[in-house]
């Protein structure tokens, strides 16, 4: 799977079998710098992923209200 195809609920469920592994020790010391810097990754992705979603639906409550205002005035 590359990053750009990479979806917010895969990421999401990444983290958490890391997680996961972390809290069983399941992770050896050998790769455990590597899923630290992967951990990393998903938690900046996951925020941008919805921060953006966040900017996106308030635009879309702002187009509503402003909807909502040029018909109340017409009435």
């Amino acid at each position: 799977m590359t990053e750009k195809s990479l979806t917010y609920d895969e990421a999401f469920q990444e983290l958490d079998e890391i997680h996961s592994s972390l809290v069983n020790g399941e992770i050896p010391v050998d790769v455990l710098a590597e899923k630290l810097k992967r951990t990393a990754f998903l938690v900046n992705y996951c925020k941008d992923k919805l921060q953006s979603a966040d900017r996106d639906v308030s635009a879309i409550i702002g187009e509503m209200e402003q909807d909502n205002g040029k018909t109340n005035t017409n009435l």
